[in-house]
């Protein structure tokens, strides 16, 4: 495989994606790092992988520190994606520099809207060949409306078009830099409990399932026609009561379904046991416009697991 010049610089989510961990990312290595500092070298589990923008951080910046990585998420063409960016980036890299081209060759909007539509309906076909649907959805991705996955009742993508002057389509630096960093990550395709058989007392869990709605149209970017529901939220939280057992750490990410400083949200009863702390980040898409902006999020673990001073 080619090696970069700098390929530390250029690990970084293939992906865009709503609900990113980007705005979390210095929160959530102060939770992480002296547990690192603490045990040494730990297995990393992430379920609910998305982008991975927690994955690529830690793969860029503390690597020595990773014995081995296990990511699983329920959506078959993500975990297809990643399979493909590990084990076959330069026949993805050919296929989808093969659609930018001809994306680019269209001199109008207008011509573009019909060749993204085209393409959208091609990769909602079944598709035998696991590269051409890995470009097919990177492609969509990159020009769809706010880099969204969300699918519909039958499991289709149904995302529209973006309107992007210049999309960023082949990032061929990257796709090559993060599949040398995935070698030696094993990527599962299932229920976050997949990951249950590789914990061990020296294991770190990152969890970042669908987030529980703040209102009834909050839950537009659903990713997996199954969703993700309360009882789900509940089924989770027995999986982290299991990684307390094992003696290893979680750290989970999730809305802030508080109104104000004198609730006791769905969460806050749900991991009452636990330490649960509210991050600031901002919220780049919403439904309503005057509600974008800084939100309060959860960060939920089991700091005492440990002893890890809590932020």
């Amino acid at each position: 495989m080619p090696k970069l010049l700098d390929t530390k610089a250029s690990v970084k989510p293939f992906l865009k994606w709503a609900g990113g961990k980007t705005q979390l990312l210095g929160a959530i290595e102060t939770k992480i790092v002296p547990f690192f500092k603490a045990r040494g070298q730990v297995n990393y589990l992430e379920p609910f992988i998305g982008s991975g923008a927690v994955l690529f951080f830690l793969l860029r910046n503390y690597k020595q520190y990773i014995k081995q990585a296990v990511i699983s998420d329920i959506n078959p063409d993500l975990i297809n994606l990643y399979k493909i960016i590990r084990d076959q980036p330069l026949a993805l890299i050919e296929q989808l520099s093969a659609l930018a081209e001809t994306y680019f060759s269209y001199p109008t909007d207008i011509e573009r809207k019909e060749y993204f539509y085209r393409i959208r309906a091609e990769f909602n076909q079944i598709q035998p060949d696991a590269v051409r649907k890995s470009a097919l959805l990177l492609f969509l991705n990159k020009t769809c409306f706010n880099g969204l996955y969300r699918v519909n009742a039958k499991g289709q993508f149904n995302v529209p078009f973006g309107r992007y002057k210049k999309p960023n389509i082949c990032n061929q630096e990257v796709i090559l830099a993060d599949s040398e960093a995935l070698q030696h990550t094993e990527i599962l395709l299932g229920d976050f409990t997949l990951t249950e058989p590789f914990l061990e007392e020296n294991s770190l869990v990152y969890l970042d399932p669908p987030y529980k709605p703040l209102s009834s149209t909050a839950s537009f970017n659903t990713y997996a026609k199954e969703g993700f529901y309360d009882e789900d939220q509940i089924r989770l939280k027995t999986y982290c009561d299991t990684i307390q057992a094992t003696g290893a750490y979680f750290v989970l990410s999730n809305s802030d379904t508080a109104t104000s400083p004198a609730d006791i949200s769905f969460f806050d009863s749900l991991y009452q046991e636990y330490t649960v702390n509210r991050v600031k980040a901002k919220r780049a898409i919403n439904a309503n416009g005057q509600a974008r902006g800084e939100i309060s999020e959860l960060l939920i673990s089991n700091d005492a697991v440990w002893q890890v001073p809590v932020i």
